[in-house]
């Protein structure tokens, strides 16, 4: 799985085949992916699944610190730290969110995955936090901003994981720092005015 997700992280999971993974795990089997896995779509949403259990052990801990706030960062803050944190504990390198955005950006992948998210109770916890601090915010505009703040912290944790990858420099010096900026970031996206438009 490790070598897996490497793989789709550097090259794309289009580009890579199961024979390829299990050569560069050292199989000798070439079927020895299918053997443990079935297809590679059963592959990818095992390698999300074993990220998302840690992710939501994370997210589980910080959930009772913000359960009565109204405050919207509380929660956009619960929403992001528990990825940075889970990334900054993988250590370098890493390629947990360049795999991430291979499958977020390919419908029928992110559809396998995201099942996983969805059915996850703390995350339902999360959503419901965010509606009562803003009553106001259209429930299809809720919805698009939730899918803005999902691309805004998967890119850019991959700019972060790509550059401590190449020994180049970051706009933050930790992963707690980006964090801190995507906090900031997402808050005020899911609090930004809207603007009605007349319907023809």
């Amino acid at each position: 799985m490790t070598t897996a997700e490497r793989l789709f992280g550097e090259h794309g999971v289009h580009a890579v085949s199961n024979r390829q993974i299990g050569e560069a795990a050292g199989q000798g089997n070439s079927a020895a992916v299918s053997y443990h896995f079935g297809t590679k779509v059963d592959l990818i949403r095992a390698i999300a699944h074993g990220h998302a259990e840690q992710v939501e052990a994370l997210r589980a801990g910080l959930l009772p610190r913000v359960i009565r706030s109204a405050e919207v960062r509380d929660w956009v803050g619960c929403l992001v730290r528990p990825i940075t944190e889970h990334m900054a504990a993988l250590g370098s390198p890493t390629w947990y969110a360049r795999f991430s955005a291979q499958v977020m950006t390919d419908p029928a992948l992110h559809q396998a995955t995201v099942e996983d998210s969805m059915s996850s109770p703390t995350v339902h916890a999360l959503l419901e936090g965010l509606n009562r601090c803003l009553p106001d915010l259209p429930q299809l505009v809720h919805a698009e901003r939730g899918t803005m703040a999902r691309h805004l912290i998967v890119h850019m944790c991959v700019e972060r994981e790509r550059a401590l990858a190449e020994g180049s420099s970051t706009f933050q010096s930790s992963w707690d720092e980006l964090a801190t900026s995507l906090t900031d970031a997402i808050s005020g996206l899911w609090q930004a005015p809207v603007t009605r438009r007349e319907t023809r």
